[in-house]
Parts: structure tokens; C-alpha cells; sequence
């Protein structure tokens, strides 16, 4: 077992450390991502002041990073790639994401926009967001949004090269908050599993506060917010590692409890990649426990559709791509892993007259 163990670490080095030393200061190739001095100035210098080889910032991250490592801009809409945790922009294509009542109807139309974080990316089909000016609830400009807003492509040592405090672009804007500390899964290798996932640890909702800060403000007004970077408690802990799905809502094991759909953070060591068991009191909610870091095949970059009561009618409007349902016919939000609200309900059957 010991052998085994130690191939498997070797195989994840082997894989990680070629993408990790690509971005590291001092040893990445600068021509991977921008043209030399030999070469024209394309495409349109005065565009392009730092002579990338590709249109824009994100079109550059895309072009190693859409279908393969990390896989995060599938081929099309409806065979999305392997999930590796962050979300695939790939569903910022859709033409529709409504699943209530009627929203199939052209005039009820949510478009892919609404799915995530839209990145400037013409070569892939992707341009900044058409509805909205600023983040919500921050101030960060739309038509500046790309990979490296929040990725340093230079490379750090922080989770997925986020970048922390400071300055994050050419025009001014700073981020208040330090990265989040977590540990990610391989981008190569196995996708996401309740046995396979992130290990957020701490401070990813104060991150993610650098762009979205007044959704943390109890002052702002007209949002409801819902707490996040706060400790669970004793009855939202014990709820969540009791729930085993809306047709056994408290029969589950805390053993076994872990939900890579709806993730928590923890700074223990028992909490890592492979662990299972679900959270303890000090445990914390956090924006991701509920959304995708990139897009997803729900408004508001959801890891399930708020707007549905059951997931198997996820996309059955729309004609989106149905997000995974972890549990089976019948289940309903996941809202219920940690608030327990399904007691007794089940699907209605209605017979015929």
C-alpha cells in the first residue's frame, strides 16, 4: 500500500509541476504567451502593448487552457468537459438558462451571460458582459473582466495562482483582500468527486469581497444576503452530515457526508482532497459553497439551479445542460444539505382525469 501511495504522489508531481514551472518567475518562456521582437506586432499593436500572441488576455489562458489542463472551455455547450471545480466558461454560450415555468418562451429568455464570470475572449466567443457595467455588488469594471482579473499568469505561490492584495491590473484597481488558502485537485488527472475534490481551508469569501464587497455589507440594500466566511454551528454541521438526499434526508453518515456540489471551507488537517467526511461545527460557509469559481449552466454561476424546486427539472426548459443531480429521481434543491426543509415532501402525482 505504501508503494502505491507513493506512485500516486510522484504521478500528481509529475503532472502539476510542468504547469506550475510554465508561469514561474525566471523559468517560463516568455514566446509561449507573447510575441518577440522579430516577430509583427500582431494582432494590432496599438491594441496590443503587451504583444500577446493572441487577441486578448483570456484567449492566451484559453489556448492551453480550454480543453486541457484544467479543461475549463469545453468543446460546446451540451458535452461539457470533466469538472475540476472552478466551472467551465464554456456555458456563457447559451442562448437560454430559464428552467421555471414558460421559460422556454423567447421573451423569458436568460442568456449565457447570467452564467458566470464573462471573460473578454473573441477567438472563443466570449466578450465582456452585455447587462451589467460594474461586479455585482463591487465596482470592478466589466469590460476589464479576464482570466488574469483574477489569476496572476506570471505565476505565485498562492491557490491556482490567485492573486492577493495590491494592485491586480494596469488601471488602478486593488484587491483588498489576501488569496484564499486551499488545496486544488489535479487539472489533469481525475475530475471532481465527493472522494476528489477542493480542500478550501480559509478566506475565500473575503476574497472574493475584493469584487463583490457589498454582498458582505448587512448595510446594503435590496440584496438578501446569505452569511458566508461564518462557522456553521452545531445544527446546520449536524444537518448536513445527515442529509443523504430528499428520499433519506436524515439517514447519512458524517463519515461519508462530504458533497463536492456544495463544499465548505475548514483549515483542519482531517480536511484534504480525498476526505469524505462532512463539516463540524467550526466548519464555514462561504460564496463557494454554493457557486462555481467560472460559470456554470445556472444563473448566477450556481452549482445547482436556484430557480428549479427539483433537479430533474434542471434544463428541461431551457434545454441547457442539466447540471449533476448527486441523489437521484425526486431531489430536490441542494439549498436542503444544510437546511433541512424537504421533511415529507415528495414529487406530486397528479392522475388523470
Amino acid at each position: 500500500m505504501r508503494i502505491i501511495a507513493l506512485l500516486a504522489a510522484v504521478s500528481v508531481v509529475i503532472y502539476a509541476t510542468p504547469v506550475r514551472s510554465f508561469h514561474e518567475p525566471g523559468t517560463s518562456p516568455c514566446s509561449g504567451c507573447h510575441l518577440s521582437d522579430s516577430q509583427p506586432e500582431e494582432p494590432g499593436s496599438p491594441d496590443n502593448p503587451s504583444m500577446l500572441k493572441r487577441q486578448t488576455a483570456s484567449d492566451v489562458c484559453l489556448s492551453c487552457h480550454a480543453t486541457d489542463n484544467g479543461a475549463v472551455f469545453a468543446h460546446d455547450v451540451r458535452h461539457p468537459a470533466p469538472e475540476r471545480g472552478g466551472g467551465n466558461f464554456i456555458y456563457l454560450l447559451e442562448d437560454n438558462l430559464n428552467d421555471t415555468r414558460n421559460g422556454e418562451s423567447r421573451g423569458n429568455w436568460i442568456p449565457g451571460d447570467a452564467a458566470g464570470h464573462n471573460i473578454n475572449a473573441p477567438e472563443h466567443g466570449l466578450r465582456t458582459d452585455a447587462t451589467l457595467i460594474t461586479s455585482p455588488g463591487g465596482d470592478y469594471p466589466s469590460h476589464l473582466m479576464s482570466c488574469t482579473s483574477c489569476h496572476d499568469p506570471h505565476g505565485n505561490d498562492n491557490f491556482r495562482m490567485l492573486r492577493g492584495a495590491g494592485a491586480v491590473d494596469d488601471n488602478g484597481f486593488t484587491f483588498a483582500y489576501k488569496a484564499p488558502v486551499a488545496d486544488g485537485i489535479s487539472l489533469t488527472i481525475s475530475p471532481e468527486s465527493n472522494a476528489n475534490h477542493t480542500a478550501y481551508r480559509s478566506g475565500m469569501s473575503e476574497w472574493c469581497a475584493n469584487c463583490h464587497g457589498d454582498f458582505h455589507n448587512t448595510s446594503y440594500p435590496g440584496v438578501r444576503k446569505h452569511p458566508t466566511g461564518v462557522k456553521l454551528g452545531v445544527a446546520v454541521a449536524s444537518a448536513y452530515n445527515a442529509y443523504n438526499g430528499s428520499a433519506d434526508p436524515h439517514g447519512g453518515m458524517q463519515s461519508v457526508a462530504y458533497l463536492a456540489q456544495v463544499p465548505f471551507e475548514d483549515p483542519g488537517p482531517s480536511h484534504t482532497i480525498s476526505s469524505t467526511a462532512g463539516p463540524s461545527a467550526s466548519s464555514k460557509v462561504m460564496c463557494l459553497s454554493c457557486h462555481r469559481a467560472h460559470a456554470s449552466s445556472a444563473p448566477d454561476a450556481g452549482r445547482w439551479d436556484f430557480n428549479v424546486t427539483f433537479l430533474d427539472d434542471d434544463a428541461r426548459e431551457s434545454g441547457s445542460q442539466p447540471l449533476a443531480n448527486p441523489y437521484g429521481a425526486g431531489q430536490r434543491s441542494l439549498c436542503n444539505k444544510c437546511h433541512i426543509k424537504d421533511d415529507g415532501d415528495s414529487r406530486l402525482v397528479v392522475s388523470p382525469e
